[in-house]
């Protein structure tokens, strides 16, 4: 996908709930489809940086508010291009909220956020090798730099995590050589200390395309989707004297998800992974691009065997067009963002049907809210929340068009 080139217009957060947009050629100001919405949109502040909303873009969302959504109807964008002199990678991918209790460090303190770069900067699939850094204040650098070298290392994933002991974990799928005509490799799951050094590097996964993480600080489960193998698996971390990180116990706990090469998508399978702590059992939510459904492995902090998929939640032709990155709302409802790499011929029909969308669903299985990020296809990726102050979250959605995220504070108590 070729990036567009946008101008930028100025938002900054005024004294209350709402936005001051600086006049400018491409504004468009925060649109809402639902005035109700309007009072509980507060922008995350970005100070002093450039942002940009883009006149094409529609910001739609059906929401049912007696179901409590959490998707939001108005954004800002900020750019994700590592700034010199790293390498300018393309195409974010995954995207994470650095934790309270993290260590901070001269690279890294909690409140940031952290977004990994699948191209390369001629917009190569399976070729990027940096994780950019967003401070609070806005400013940004890159957290860590890599080097292209298939088959374990270059193609940063959306399996993005960080753990609160005070490390960065990301997964890699290199391209076998560089060019358009490479294929996905095995790679490896990266671990970084809290100033971007590698640490670990860890190899028996295979295509590691998105995680979650049940952390308990100086021990953690990782769960690991596996895009070239169609599975899930889980692993043990532990963190011991000096800081020293180790990698053990892998363990299936689910297989049976389609997955292949993609023209459009470099390669689709399960991605998106979402562990419920609170529930009982605990769960573990799937997205599952191929099959274009989301699934959910009960008891999977505990599993001993594998399971066929696990248990169906969510099934919507309608607005579901290859499901990729999944994440737990404070309201307990889950958001998907649609890759539309899958179920979208014949081409998609609004209102109902948009393109780049972030769908919102209960775990129950039934539809709330969508919101379109952008106009152009295959947008939408990462998504990450954490909770913020009172009664409210922030939340970070990929936008692998025009390389940015979308940052945003929304209301967590309803």
């Amino acid at each position: 996908m070729q990036h567009k080139a946008v101008k930028l217009a100025t938002i900054r957060v005024a004294n209350g709930p709402g936005v001051t947009v600086t006049p400018g050629e491409t504004n468009v100001g925060l649109r809402t489809r639902n005035p109700k919405l309007i009072g509980r949109l507060v922008c995350y502040c970005l100070c002093g940086v450039a942002a940009t909303l883009l006149p094409v873009r529609q910001a739609m969302a059906q929401i049912d508010n007696d179901l409590g959504s959490i998707l939001p109807t108005g954004f800002l964008d900020v750019s994700t291009i590592p700034p010199a002199p790293a390498s300018p990678d393309l195409n974010p991918y995954g995207v994470a909220f650095v934790p309270t209790g993290f260590p901070p460090s001269s690279k890294l303190s909690p409140g940031d956020i952290l977004v990994s770069n699948f191209n390369n900067r001629k917009n190569i699939q399976g070729t990027g090798i940096t994780i950019t850094r967003v401070r609070p204040d806005g400013e940004t650098s890159t957290f860590f730099q890599g080097t292209f070298a298939p088959p374990t290392d270059g193609g940063l994933t959306t399996a993005l995590g960080v753990l609160r002991a005070g490390f960065v974990v990301v997964g890699q799928l290199p391209n076998s050589s560089g060019n358009k005509n490479g294929t996905p490799q095995q790679g490896s799951l990266l671990f970084l200390d809290n100033n971007g050094n590698l640490v670990l590097k860890y190899f028996n996964v295979n295509g590691p395309w998105d995680l979650a993480i049940d952390d308990h600080v100086d021990t953690a489960k990782i769960f690991v989707s596996n895009v070239l193998s169609g599975t899930v698996v889980r692993l043990e971390v532990s963190v011991g004297l000096n800081n020293v990180i180790s990698v053990s116990n892998p363990t299936e706990i689910a297989h049976g998800y389609a997955f292949g090469p993609n023209a459009s998508a470099f390669v689709v399978g399960p991605t998106g992974l979402a562990f419920d702590a609170q529930a009982q059992p605990h769960v573990l939510y799937v997205a599952s691009t191929s099959d274009n459904q989301i699934f959910k492995i009960p008891n999977a902090d505990m599993a001993t065997s594998s399971v066929d998929k696990g248990t169906l939640v969510y099934d919507d032709p309608v607005h579901l067009h290859g499901p990729l990155a999944l994440a737990l709302a404070p309201n307990g409802n889950l958001l998907t963002s649609n890759g539309d790499a899958i179920n979208v011929t014949p081409p998609l029909s609004p209102p109902n049907q948009l393109p780049s969308e972030i769908v919102e669903f209960t775990n129950g299985g039934q539809f709330i809210g969508q919101l379109s990020i952008d106009s152009a296809p295959g947008a939408a990726f990462g998504i990450a929340i954490v909770p913020g102050s009172v009664n409210t979250a922030r939340i970070a959605l990929v936008n692998d068009d025009d390389n940015t995220i979308i940052v945003q504070t929304v209301n967590a108590g309803e």
